[in-house]
């Protein structure tokens, strides 16, 4: 496993010709509307966590984006439910994990609505708000007749919207898929689980895109290929790599780790045999 900066895969990674269907995270992955959101969780867990003696702002902050970026691609209540537990650990008052997912809601529907509306009105580019690259690499997968998912922890009517809204929906033919129902009882695994099931496809025939360790674990369990995309949160099509979720992407067995889709369709020739 390594952070992919050329195009050589690494030792043992072998091509898969039988790649046949490929499943994109949303939010980080495909769409960049949302970005930030790890500073603006970190902004509500860092004003409510109690400090330990002798801990620096920075030991502190390390922890908290250890619950950020570690339960990334879960549901959102599930962060605030360790960090409410982290709370009460070191002493501090019983918080309510649905308060403080709201309040990070509530901040981050402001950003959203803001970009949504620049979108709405033209005032940035085509594809500003959508991670570097990737509308060139799902032409490039349709046109390959590959069948492309989103599958996201986020509430799916909000993936839908959000999809519709940047131009994304054409590619995946209804194909997206967020979380419904109780957030704490869902599951990706299930959703990939599906998808084999009603596809009749073996694992090996998948590969996954994502900025969360669930996706690209639960990809691996199955027997699939996964690439953690470490987008940058701040400046769109930097080419540089977040290190944060490099590391912890990496850990939860992506087999390769990319900043953004700007080699993305030769890496994918590539891992199919065809380069």
């Amino acid at each position: 496993m390594q952070s992919m900066a050329l195009l050589d895969l690494p030792p043992g990674l072998l091509p898969r010709p039988q790649i046949s269907h490929v499943v994109f995270d949303f939010d980080g992955t495909l769409s960049w509307i949302r970005h930030g959101w790890p500073a603006i969780m970190l902004d509500v867990m860092r004003e409510r966590l109690p400090r330990l003696a002798g801990e620096n702002p920075p030991q502190a902050d390390a922890l908290l984006q250890g619950i950020i970026i570690g339960l990334n691609g879960k549901p959102t209540i599930l962060q605030m439910i360790r960090f409410a537990e982290v709370v009460r650990e070191r002493g501090g008052p019983a918080l309510d994990p649905e308060v403080l997912r709201a309040e990070y809601q509530r901040r981050l529907d402001g950003e959203i609505a803001a970009r949504a509306a620049q979108v709405r009105s033209r005032q940035v580019a085509d594809d500003f708000f959508i991670v570097h690259g990737a509308r060139a690499l799902l032409e490039k997968l349709r046109r390959d007749g590959l069948k492309l998912y989103v599958l996201s922890s986020t509430v799916e009517e909000r993936v839908r919207e959000e999809a519709e809204l940047l131009g994304l929906t054409r590619y995946f033919d209804g194909r997206i898929n967020g979380c419904v129902g109780d957030p704490t009882r869902f599951s990706k695994r299930s959703v990939f689980e599906r998808i084999l099931r009603e596809e009749g496809i073996t694992g090996d025939r998948l590969l996954s895109f994502g900025d969360g360790p669930v996706e690209l674990s639960d990809t691996k369990h199955l027997g699939g290929l996964s690439i953690a995309v470490c987008s940058d949160e701040e400046h769109n099509g930097s080419g540089i790599s977040d290190t944060h979720k490099e590391r912890q992407l990496l850990a939860a067995g992506a087999d390769l780790a990319i900043p953004d889709y700007r080699d993305a369709i030769a890496l994918v020739d590539r891992l199919r045999g065809r380069a």
